[in-house]
């Protein structure tokens, strides 16, 4: 038999999935893929009844239906200010996985660079290299997350087509302020650079931050490609609706990519979360304080535990330093963790290209009578995992 592709060769299995497989075998509560383990909003699974009998459940147009774009061009510029043309500046796809995808096999060819944050969710340097490009990792630099715009610049210097940014960022939580998003804006049209973002998070934001389109600083709408998806937002991540917005001609690149990957979403699904787009802001504000109040409770418990932590100005996720119990390897710390202490997490090391392996990342989208298990069974984390 012929060899298999050289391209995927040193391909792992996901890391944050595996965790899930290894939480399942020791019934541990699974506190690594990020995913809720309560219900999406009433509307939403009311509707879903309705439509489930109703349809509609063959093709909707390839790149999405006309009343899904339509609503989701109205939230755009609700929160970003930035007008979308739903006809002309969307792609509706199979979650932001699939929008990231098509974003990258649309701008680079075979051999472009592209720059990329660490630590960094782990999808991301798979997408470079099966699209072809050579990722160049900028580090950020914990506890705060900051980069150093020197190191940003002599990476753009090596001739690069693209960057991608996480905002709010996955899994250190960090949330880019005004100053640091310019900073990226201005290195960009220096370099003529496309940016790519990841904006799943963008309405699970703490006090005193704000999320801010990078899109839209001046000079960014032309040369930014926004994917993002509802999955965190409504709590429907087994849905897999994602979207690909950008200008006019990125995205009549992107519509034909789409159509070959994946051809569509799922009809009936879109139909379904249009309801969700149409929220008012009072959805938003609650989901704030549902998600302040989760990170709340479970960064208190970590804090009485006695374990060290970052804590989290965005998203759902905590790094949690476990530097103190001596192992050299996170990974399998984790596995441990899982099997002797009942609760899953996911390895740091998976989201970092530096040698980083006193870190493991937990996520608090969970009911809270879960968190209070999943905080009871740590306290003995000291008796059960010091070496």
């Amino acid at each position: 038999m012929q060899e298999l592709s050289k391209r995927t060769a040193n391909f792992s299995d996901s890391v944050i999935r595996r965790m899930t497989r290894i939480a399942n075998q020791y019934k541990a509560i699974n506190l690594s893929q990020g995913f809720p383990d309560f219900e999406p909003p009433a509307p939403l699974t009311k509707r879903l009844a309705e439509v489930a009998a109703e349809g509609p459940h063959q093709y909707a147009l390839t790149w999405g239906a006309q009343n899904f774009r339509e609503a989701l061009a109205r939230k755009q510029e609700r929160f970003s200010g930035i007008k979308v043309d739903p006809d002309k500046e969307i792609v509706v796809t199979c979650g932001s996985t699939e929008a990231m995808m098509s974003a990258m096999m649309s701008v680079t060819n075979p051999g472009d660079k592209v720059v990329i944050f660490s630590p960094f969710y782990e999808n991301y340097g798979a997408d470079a290299i099966l699209s072809g490009a050579q990722p160049i990792y900028v580090p950020l630099k914990p506890p705060s997350f900051n980069f150093d715009a020197d190191e940003l610049e002599n990476a753009f210097k090596q001739g690069v087509k693209a960057m991608i940014l996480c905002n709010p960022s996955n899994p250190s939580g960090k949330v880019f302020t005004r100053k640091e998003l310019q900073t990226i804006a201005n290195l960009a049209i220096k370099y003529d650079i496309y940016v790519i973002t990841d904006e799943v998070y963008e309405h699970i934001i703490y006090d005193n931050y704000k999320h801010i389109y990078i899109s839209s600083l001046p000079g960014m709408k032309e040369r930014t490609i926004i994917c993002s998806s509802l999955s965190k937002t409504y709590s429907i991540t087994g849905w897999r609706l994602g979207y690909v917005i950008a200008n006019e001609n990125i995205i009549d690149r992107v519509k034909k990519v789409h159509d070959f990957l994946t051809v569509g979403a799922a009809a009936p699904l879109m139909e379904v979360a249009t309801v969700g787009l149409n929220f008012g802001d009072e959805y938003y504000q609650e989901l704030k304080e549902h998600y302040t109040h989760k990170r709340n409770l479970f960064l208190h418990g970590l804090k009485d535990i006695g374990l060290t932590y970052t804590e989290p100005q965005g998203a759902y996720y905590v790094l949690v330093d476990i530097s103190e119990f001596g192992y050299s390897s996170d990974l399998n710390f984790c596995e441990r963790m899982a099997r002797q202490v009942g609760v899953a997490a996911v390895p740091g090391s998976s989201f970092f290209k530096e040698n980083v392996n006193h870190l493991i990342r937990l996520h608090f989208a969970k009911k809270d009578e879960t968190l209070i298990s999943a905080l009871d069974r740590l306290s003995d984390i000291y008796k059960k995992m010091k070496i």
